[in-house]
């Protein structure tokens, strides 16, 4: 699957999604976006990013932005790959949602 280009930075750094990851010059950063109403430090996010909607790690998408991103990590996500590495990788993400689900550190 082709990257998919959601944004660049003031700093022209490329912020892309790469294999179900959303990335900063190739890095993944994270997996699902947060809605900027339900990040604990909005307040502060939207001082600095007034038109910031959603939060991908430590970088603010608007809305335009956001909606790039999660359509390119939903079709990223739609696809299966049955391998033992990928399914390894999706039960480790699965366990480690429930861990946090349940209230661990």
């Amino acid at each position: 699957m082709e990257p998919v280009l959601v944004k660049y930075l003031s700093d022209d750094r490329k912020v892309e999604i790469i294999d179900g990851w959303l990335c900063l010059e190739g890095r993944p950063e994270v997996r699902e976006l947060v809605v900027l109403d339900e990040h604990p430090n909005r307040q502060a996010i939207l001082k600095a990013v007034p038109k910031a909607t959603h939060m991908a790690g430590r970088i603010p998408l608007t809305m335009p932005e956001a909606s790039v991103a999660q359509a390119a990590l939903r079709r990223a996500h739609d696809t299966f790959d049955g391998s033992a590495h990928a399914v390894t990788e999706r039960m480790r993400h699965a366990v480690w949602q429930k861990v946090f689900a349940d209230g661990a550190d």
